[in-house]
């Protein structure tokens, strides 16, 4: 595969061995050429298979550190709930209007949390919001009659994993300009969470390889030893 100038030399800085949590940060960030924030993904290969209901793994955890950038909530709900979700800093609220915009094409919005009472209308968005990640779902608590704690959560930086199809989970953990210790702590974060989720099913080696990268740069390996990763 034929690379740039600029990624080639900054492949040559990273050492091909695992390197710890907090070296690693430190390594994209004296490698980043980028003249733009760079967001720092953490990509995990699990030793799962997701074609199985018993062997997914996906949760929610907000990051210590946020993501660098406030997110834009949509809220769909009824009554009370609707002034719960406005106070919380919600910037789209509605019912049954709402779920008509977004089944129209509208799709300003980064996160979607939903009332109970309200997921017969909303379920019929699923080909819609399911695809780009949006989908309400009570197992990642964007299904709740707590809207104002769910519009926080989002808000302080609250991120969902899930597993793909190929037994691999990639996730944002903030934006090169954050410090090493901010991108350590939230990939510290990530990472202990994914293991806790490990599903029982699952037999052998639970994570195998762990590669964190800026959206330009090179991977760079984790130490699994380091990490306690089973």
């Amino acid at each position: 595969m034929k690379v740039g100038k600029k990624y080639a030399a900054a492949k040559k800085q990273i050492e091909p061995r695992p390197y710890t949590v907090e070296d690693a940060m430190g390594v994209l960030k004296k490698v980043h050429y980028a003249k733009f924030n760079e967001t720092i993904e953490v990509h995990m290969r699990l030793g799962v298979d997701p074609k199985h209901a018993d062997q997914m793994v996906r949760g929610t955890v907000v990051l210590p550190h946020g993501l660098g950038k406030s997110k834009k909530v949509c809220v769909i709900a009824s009554g009370e709930k609707l002034k719960e979700a406005e106070q919380a800093g919600a910037e789209f609220v509605g019912g049954d209007d709402l779920v008509e915009k977004i089944a129209g094409g509208w799709m300003d919005f980064d996160a979607c949390v939903a009332t109970p009472d309200m997921m017969r209308g909303v379920g019929r968005l699923g080909k819609v919001l399911g695809p780009r990640g949006l989908m309400p779902n009570p197992k990642t608590g964007t299904v709740t009659m707590d809207v104002a704690k769910a519009v926080k959560e989002v808000k302080a930086g609250k991120v969902e994993f899930r597993v793909d199809k190929t037994g691999i989970i990639h996730v944002p953990i903030g934006k090169i300009e954050f410090t090493k210790d901010q991108l350590s702590e939230n990939a510290h974060t990530i990472i202990d969470s994914v293991i806790r989720a490990r599903p029982a099913a699952v037999k052998g080696r639970y994570v195998k390889r762990i590669t964190v990268a800026s959206t330009m740069s090179p991977g760079v390996d984790l130490d699994l030893v380091a990490l306690d990763t089973k």
